[in-house]
């Protein structure tokens, strides 16, 4: 580790006051906001799925806020084409007054994009923000245009209203880190919405630190260490994960046509490891890899017919990957 690098204890104070901030203006949703401010900080992408009117869009405008990054919302739908997302080559007159080509960019230079409703765009829009994603690269007319650090997108579809919808491929699909359901709020919560948005003083997020900040966390997250018994247990968990392993459990067998990708041991290995940063901790213990395994594996595991059929959910897998795991460990 480089002597510059961030002190354990600089990492766990920014990532609780970066939590304390935002849930100062998005109420409820611990979950979903650490799984995304896990996600932010390894410099990964996240996917929030929910019914309209969960504040997915203001989650992430307010994190935008927090951390001070370049914030970009582009909300697709079926009609709009790759160079919406991209940017374009338009003509312009330079100094000696001839015509040139010069480059507009898109909505995608930015640092935290906001993807919403991504699956309403065609795959072809959708394959451009997937070189993005992967690569930090944008392609037009054959030439490629470096994307700024730190980037991240942060996409959301609703699970409801799946008319003129294109569903994300699983190729692209595992290009998010976590899957993270965003639930309905309870009682209590929703009192509290109501109390903080109907008035005239409504809570705004107030700057805790920047992009070069979180370049560094994600620089101590991805240098902790984890012990070999740690990455055995994630390697056993994502083989179990497939159908034909003889230590598969029976939902697997019965209701998986394919299971997680070796994406899957990284999200999990990494989620781990920032969770227990944001513990105050740098040993990586089962409890962290338990803690963000549904958010890595729910959008990585694909059913079968009688899984679907029978209306199997991916987090129910989940939870007998994890027992199963746990007694192979013993």
């Amino acid at each position: 580790m480089s002597q510059s690098a961030m002190p354990i204890e600089e990492f766990s104070r920014l990532a609780r006051a970066i939590e304390a901030e935002v849930s100062r203006v998005i109420v409820g949703q611990k979950e979903v906001i650490r799984s995304v401010i896990i996600c932010v900080i390894t410099g990964r992408h996240a996917l929030l799925e929910g019914v309209p009117g969960l504040g997915k869009t203001q989650l992430i405008r307010t994190l935008a806020d927090v951390l001070d990054l370049h914030f970009s919302r582009i909300q697709f739908t079926p009609d709009m084409m790759p160079a919406d997302v991209t940017g374009t080559n338009i003509m312009d007159e330079n100094e000696d007054g001839r015509r040139v080509f010069r480059f507009q960019a898109g909505p995608i230079f930015a640092n935290l994009i906001l993807a919403d409703e991504i699956n309403r765009a065609t795959p072809k829009t959708q394959s451009a923000l997937l070189e993005a994603m992967q690569e930090k690269t944008v392609t037009v007319a054959g030439k490629g245009y470096q994307l700024e650090s730190p980037f991240f997108v942060l996409a959301t579809q609703n699970p409801i209203e799946q008319e003129g919808t294109y569903p994300l491929p699983e190729a692209q699909l595992d290009r998010f880190m976590f899957k993270v359901n965003v639930t309905f709020p309870t009682i209590d919560d929703l009192v509290t919405i109501i109390d903080r948005t109907t008035g005239i003083d409504v809570p705004r997020a107030q700057k805790i630190t920047t992009g070069a900040e979180i370049l560094k966390m994600g620089e101590l997250a991805l240098n902790a260490p984890t012990a070999s018994h740690i990455n055995r247990y994630v390697a056993q968990l994502i083989v179990s994960t497939h159908p034909e392993d003889p230590n598969a459990p029976e939902l697997v067998k019965n209701y998986l046509r394919y299971g997680a990708s070796p994406r899957g041991a990284q999200a999990l290995i990494l989620g781990a490891k920032v969770n227990a940063l944001l513990e105050g901790r740098y040993n990586v213990s089962f409890e962290d890899v338990n803690a963000v395994a549904p958010a890595a594996l729910r959008h990585r595991l694909l059913l079968n017919f009688e899984g679907l059929a029978e209306g199997i959910k991916p987090d129910e897998i989940v939870a007998e990957l994890l027992k199963s795991a746990q007694k192979l460990a013993v």
